[in-house]
């Protein structure tokens, strides 16, 4: 009788090999079988190849997208199980932390329910670490004592606190100015800053800086992008990057003066017999 292998969770951090953990690099090297998320998990694994670092697993990518998922995540549950059950040693790949809005979790009850064992390997979340690239830290004593991480998707609405209570949001750009106007009518208000870094640890990684009155229009303007983490409130102001400067302003005068240009255009066209 075939003995059953093992399923492990591993976070691969958010996307830098340097940050991964040596555990999660020996559970690696153990695998049989590594499934690999895309954000940060694929380019950890990419990392490491071009370092030399020789695994000799089968890599099967179950990356998402937005808006995309080629494998449904009843899927990916069942592609643990069946590898576990043929006496493979799984490595579940997940970028940043396998419990950190992850649904590791999700997934070791899966596994469990089916007799599969389960161990965990935590990484380096990426609603800390991201920010901690702009010289951002979520609580700063006499500014921030606490702070909440939360998706986009999320109730915004019900977080706590006013701008000395960190908010870090992950996945939140496609809803950026639906979040940023709430929370301005809340405690913090439109002045409250906010950051969002863009590709932390990745080649295009960048620092958008504004307020909640402010930064939907400001990324708008850059065009800002996902895979992006949303920082709110007043520990902002610690990074080097929100130096008093004329580039937020500079920004917001080229969106308003195509808006003008636009009203203009608009008003012609009305005004014409």
């Amino acid at each position: 009788m075939m003995t059953n292998g093992t399923v492990t969770l591993v976070g691969a951090g958010p996307g830098d090999a340097g940050l991964l953990t040596i555990r999660g690099l020996r559970a690696l090297e153990r695998a049989d079988v590594i499934v690999a998320d895309r954000l940060g998990a694929r380019a950890v694994l990419d990392q490491l190849a071009a370092e030399g670092t020789v695994l000799t697993a089968e890599v099967i990518d179950v990356g998402k997208t937005p808006g995309h998922h080629p494998v449904p995540q009843h899927e990916i549950n069942a592609l643990l199980v069946r590898h576990a059950r043929a006496g493979r040693e799984v490595v579940r790949l997940k970028g940043g932390d396998p419990f950190v809005l992850g649904r590791g979790r999700e997934e070791a009850l899966y596994c469990e329910a089916e007799g599969i064992a389960v161990q965990v390997v935590p990484g380096i979340t990426s609603a800390i670490s991201v920010p901690a690239v702009a010289g951002i830290p979520l609580t700063h004593r006499g500014v921030a004592t606490a702070f909440t991480v939360a998706s986009a998707h999320d109730p915004i609405e019900q977080l706590p606190g006013g701008s000395d209570h960190t908010v870090v949001l992950l996945m939140g750009i496609g809803t950026l100015a639906h979040t940023a106007g709430i929370l301005a009518r809340g405690d913090r208000g439109a002045d409250c800053p906010v950051a969002i870094v863009e590709d932390g640890y990745g080649p295009g990684e960048r620092v958008t800086i504004g307020t909640l009155g402010t930064i939907a229009a400001v990324a708008a303007v850059r065009q800002v992008r996902n895979p992006a983490v949303v920082v709110v409130g007043d520990v902002v102001r610690l990074s080097p990057h929100a130096s008093p400067s004329q580039t937020e302003a500079a920004l917001l005068e080229k969106l308003l003066s195509s808006t003008r240009s636009d009203s203009a255009r608009s008003d012609r066209k009305t005004l014409q017999p």
